[in-house]
């Protein structure tokens, strides 16, 4: 095989590089054909059927080089007062996404004014290539202290000072507990601020020709899981390289008439559709498909 070859760091020297980055970058070491001992570029081919397969894994690894670039966005959009106040994760994988998924449904039916939509977007979280979440550490720690007026229409931050545990203006965020969706009230100076976060993000993503979807459910979600756990407001962004982009265009009833439901509900009628019942003929004493 022909491709494009790497020298190898000298004996006893380290890349910089982990495997990882190998791995994105297509890079296997020592193949056959390659005498000259270097890295060679290894064919690698791309489908999205059957999910999590090698080929499939090859096509959802470029969504998270794609997220990586999207937290780089994230990151360098203005920020109010130039404060550093953006947190961001990358969560990739069946059991990760899986856990999310399952919380949102688990969120889903506490209260039934946002049940359908917690159900519909724990399957996007479900299926999604990959999930970039964004979060705001200043919102609920750290009032703006300008005069605003936009968290309760006051000309200054007494409104939260009021509602929070505070001591010379220094609030108390050790006590977590929390009742609602979004554990506030927060600043919402530095909570408008994450629009911006994840508008620069959705912004790479057009250039990148990935598909984009914020989602407050799946940040939430994975909030109460433990993702960006140093952030008031996190907003879920699924990231996908498909063909058919399900978020924008789901059925109806969409937790139940969905691709996985579709394909398990044919499994479950095998028999119909391929393997003989078993009051059938015996295939071996004549072609059953043949009409006597």
């Amino acid at each position: 095989m022909q491709g494009f070859v790497f020298s190898p760091a000298p004996a006893g020297e380290k890349t910089n590089l982990s495997w990882r980055t190998w791995r994105l970058c297509g890079l296997t070491w020592e193949h056959p054909d390659n005498q000259s001992g270097g890295w060679i570029m290894a064919r690698i081919t791309y489908r999205d059927w059957p999910p999590y397969s090698p080929t499939d894994q090859n096509r959802r690894e470029n969504t998270v080089v794609a997220a990586r670039l999207m937290m780089n966005a994230a990151l360098t959009a203005p920020n109010v007062g130039g404060l550093p106040m953006t947190e961001g994760e990358i969560v990739y994988g069946e059991e990760e996404q899986e856990q999310i998924a399952r919380k949102m449904e688990e969120i889903a039916h506490e209260k039934q004014a946002w049940q359908h939509i917690f159900l519909y977007e724990a399957v996007m979280a479900r299926q999604a290539d990959s999930i970039l979440l964004l979060g705001n550490t200043r919102a609920y720690s750290s009032p703006w202290n300008g005069e605003c007026g936009l968290c309760a229409g006051r000309p200054d931050c007494s409104f939260v000072y009021e509602n929070r545990t505070q001591k010379a203006g220094l609030i108390d965020t050790t006590d977590r507990r929390c009742d609602t969706l979004v554990q506030g009230p927060l600043c919402a100076m530095y909570a408008h601020q994450l629009g911006y976060n994840v508008g620069s993000a959705l912004a790479v993503a057009v250039h990148l020709y990935v598909d984009a979807r914020p989602f407050i459910s799946i940040g939430t979600a994975a909030q109460k899981l433990g993702y960006c756990n140093n952030s008031a407001v996190v907003i879920g962004i699924a990231v996908n390289a498909r063909a058919k982009c399900e978020p924008s265009d789901p059925a109806i009833d969409y937790h139940l008439v969905n691709l996985d439901r579709a394909i398990d509900a044919i499994r479950g009628n095998v028999n119909q559709l391929g393997v003989r019942p078993a009051t059938g003929k015996e295939y071996r004493a004549g072609d059953p498909a043949k009409k006597r």
